[in-house]
């Protein structure tokens, strides 16, 4: 639910967005995520969507989000909903972005969405990383920029994160320096490319088919890195329809031996569940280790 005063607080400011009156006529629970409360709000300035949270995390975590948000809606490449507002009210962190209607996905929706992929991809700059850090899930992720993706991913993934997991008695010490030597061996393992612009946490629950049938994505967790972290993270979960990885490949090819690198890059999402939801993934993590360990 959505309590009386922060209906009445998110009515003012959407009117001062609108520089005219907007009103909330009702809203409805919006159900998917784990983070956050979700809601639809239905407004006489069309329909929106709301995250709303305890602000238990971080008070800019939806801040970095609608940042996120507009870096990737600018680059033109895919449908993402544009960010109206964030705030804090009552203890309580919200933002309002575009409601993306759902529908039914158009024929050849698969290699558009793979193309528009490759061609937010495209879009680079000079370092791995971002200006600054912000969120994946709940758990603050590190941007610190460097000029080598393995440098990067040694140092503002991997191993803060195996650190920290055996911190909280989630991995041994073993783990750890089953990492470090893992990351050791990066700049022999990886092929290293211009930095792309990545969504950072694209599974099959961060998109939807809109309603004009294309791919629309949302949830970021953006930097710039190396593309195959998108590409292995579609890949974690059940994978994408084949279409949709023949057609990014098509447009922009992956360097040779990418399948053998899919587990690697798949290493830190699966941290980033272990420290979050536990579980399985401890599993699933050590797996990993110790399978590029003795590669």
């Amino acid at each position: 639910m959505l309590h009386a005063s922060l209906l009445e607080h998110l009515q003012q400011r959407f009117t001062d967005f609108f520089s005219s009156s907007t009103f909330i006529h009702q809203y409805k629970v919006v159900h998917g995520g784990d983070t956050n409360r979700c809601f639809m709000l239905e407004t006489n300035k069309g329909s929106f969507f709301i995250k709303v949270n305890a602000a238990l995390f971080g008070l800019d975590m939806f801040e970095k989000e609608a940042r996120g948000l507009i870096q990737l809606a600018d680059t033109g490449a895919i449908k993402v909903p544009r960010p109206l507002f964030d705030g804090k009210f009552n203890q309580q962190i919200f933002l309002v972005i575009e409601y993306i209607e759902p529908g039914q996905p158009a024929p050849g929706f698969w290699e558009d969405f793979g193309r528009s992929l490759s061609q937010l991809h495209y879009n680079s700059t000079e370092q791995f990383g971002l200006s600054s850090n912000n969120y994946i899930g709940k758990l603050a992720q590190s941007n610190t920029q460097h000029s080598l993706w393995t440098n990067f991913y040694a140092e503002e993934r991997i191993l803060p994160l195996v650190r920290k997991a055996n911190e909280k008695g989630m991995l041994e010490p073993e783990h750890v320096a089953a990492a470090e030597q893992i990351c050791s061996k990066l700049p022999a393992i990886f092929m290293e490319e211009q930095p792309s612009l990545l969504h950072g946490d694209l599974w099959n629950g961060n998109f939807i088919a809109g309603a004009n049938g294309q791919a629309a994505i949302f949830d970021p967790a953006i930097y710039f890195g190396h593309r195959e972290m998108d590409i292995a993270m579609t890949l974690l979960f059940g994978g994408f329809d084949g279409i949709f990885y023949e057609a990014y490949a098509h447009h922009f090819p992956l360097q040779p031996g990418w399948q053998q690198r899919v587990a690697l890059c798949q290493l830190y999402p699966l941290l980033v569940h272990l420290l979050l939801f536990g579980g399985n993934y401890r599993e699933k993590v050590v797996e990993t280790l110790r399978q590029y360990k003795y590669n």
